[in-house]
């Protein structure tokens, strides 16, 4: 029971990390690249991580961990930061490098405007819902930062392949949230979500995946040239 959410963890990342010695990849000329790009992302998302825990918008059942704690958050839940976005940028990179996913770049100002006006909206209805409010902020002003300032034109390409690991996003999140062990991994706070879930996992979840998974692929790509 104790090594569930490290095993959750290296099952994730295991795959992706052996095939990025495969010479039509060759992922692990940017393990560096990652670490930093990784880590800049990671920063943020610890300290809100950090602080929701002691805010007790979320609590962990450490019978599910090692039991080494690091500024309240189990060991696991820091190499999460890590593990997940491995798995995520190495699946961007490999689809973008072996498919031409550039049709889907079209649809950029439709997402944008669409997810913007949707999650502004969500944050103004539920402002008391502390987990729904800064999920839904943190992702509008990653969107408009990444469009109107960056100008990035790959937001539809990295939306789909989001879409694309949806998959793998239910999978350890479903365990995380308790849909195939006998009680969750991560407890939430029903006060601070809108009690929407998808199976076990709060919809916030995806929403916040989403603005991790863009930092991370506009950092990575940002530090890889």
């Amino acid at each position: 029971m104790a090594y569930t959410y490290i095993l959750i963890n290296f099952f994730t990342v295991i795959i992706c990390f052996l095939a990025s010695f495969d010479r039509r990849v060759q992922f692990n000329r940017f393990f560096g690249t990652f670490l930093l790009s990784g880590t800049v992302v990671a920063l943020p998302f610890i300290g809100w991580d950090i602080w929701f825990t002691k805010m007790g918008v979320w609590k962990f059942d450490t019978r599910y961990t090692l039991g080494i704690i690091i500024a309240g958050l189990p060991l696991e839940e820091w190499l999460f930061f890590y593990c997940i976005p491995f798995a995520c940028v190495f699946t961007y990179y490999c689809m973008d490098k072996f498919f031409d996913l550039s049709w889907a770049n079209s649809f950029n100002n439709i997402i944008v405007f669409t997810t913007v006006i949707f999650l502004s909206v969500m944050g103004l209805l539920y402002c008391h819902k502390m987990y729904t409010l800064i999920t839904a902020l943190v992702t509008v002003l990653t969107l408009c930062y990444l469009h109107f300032i960056a100008k990035k034109q790959w937001i539809g390409q990295a939306s789909l392949i989001y879409l694309i690991l949806m998959p793998g996003f239910f999978a350890v999140n479903g365990i995380l949230t308790g849909s195939v062990i006998p009680s969750p991994v991560v407890i939430y706070n029903p006060a601070d979500f809108l009690g929407v879930r998808m199976i076990t996992i709060p919809v916030e979840d995806m929403v916040y995946g989403y603005s991790q998974f863009l930092l991370n692929i506009y950092f990575f790509t940002m530090f890889k040239k």
